[in-house]
């Protein structure tokens, strides 16, 4: 018995594999892309939360809560490549420190400007929690 091949069936392995190796480039590109800004505002998010905590043990000397704080918090956005003109608002509300982080950055999630995702941070951080409960 013969094997036949159809005419149709010819050469798809390869237009299959040329297909699958395209969306693994798009699908590589976005997460390259996004994931190390998602990253870094995580970590901006843990350095939020210790200079608010930090931000109330300083000595008077050294300045106001809010002055530190805020000073703290332009310092470890640019170690995080958060964008200059982000808005960061600090305010000390009933002996609560509270610090609201706010911006917008372009991810490109497909190559060649086809597509640019709006990632947008809006985080609010405050000196509440089990030390400010045994101060009070």
């Amino acid at each position: 018995m013969k094997n036949k091949f159809r005419e149709s069936e010819r050469g798809s392995a390869s237009t299959k594999m040329l297909m699958y190796l395209a969306v693994f480039f798009l699908i590589l590109n976005a997460g390259l892309n996004y994931v190390p800004v998602a990253y870094n505002a995580e970590g901006f998010k843990q350095e939020m939360n210790a200079a608010v905590m930090q931000g109330l043990t300083i000595p008077p000397s050294t300045g106001t809560p809010v002055d530190v704080t805020k000073k703290r918090l332009i310092t470890k956005a640019t170690a995080n490549d958060i964008p200059a003109d982000a808005y960061i608002d600090v305010k000390l509300i009933n002996g609560v420190l509270q610090a609201r982080v706010i911006y917008n950055k372009k991810v490109s999630l497909l190559p060649f400007g086809i597509y640019d995702y709006n990632y947008q941070f809006d985080y609010t951080s405050n000196s509440r929690g089990f030390l400010t409960n045994n101060i009070n």
